[in-house]
């Protein structure tokens, strides 16, 4: 009988140290995963942030303007505009222009 007794006993503690082991290990995975949700919500705002900063940078008017200042471009008017005429040769003539 004392036998049994010893043998439930030492199955009683194996089995609250699981339960304590187990309730450990669930924790420490809820913790990780809250830290995980945590981040992906970060980047998921950071990610958004970037995608309205990307539109504000791609406007029309902004991208005018730069190409003014740093490319010294400007807008094509009738009196800087140069129009190539067709040479009219059998070249030209196969190639889709005008005889």
């Amino acid at each position: 009988m004392i036998r049994l007794n010893l043998v439930l006993l030492l199955a009683v503690l194996a089995s609250a140290l699981y339960l304590v082991h187990t309730q450990y290990e669930s924790r420490r995975l809820f913790t990780e995963l809250d830290r995980a949700v945590a981040e992906s919500r970060r980047l998921e705002t950071e990610h958004q942030r970037l995608q309205v900063e990307k539109r504000a940078q791609a406007t029309p008017l902004r991208v005018e303007k730069l190409a003014r200042d740093r490319l010294q471009m400007r807008t094509a008017t009738p009196a800087i505009t140069q129009y190539v005429q067709d040479a009219g040769g059998p070249a030209a003539a196969g190639a889709g222009g005008t005889p």
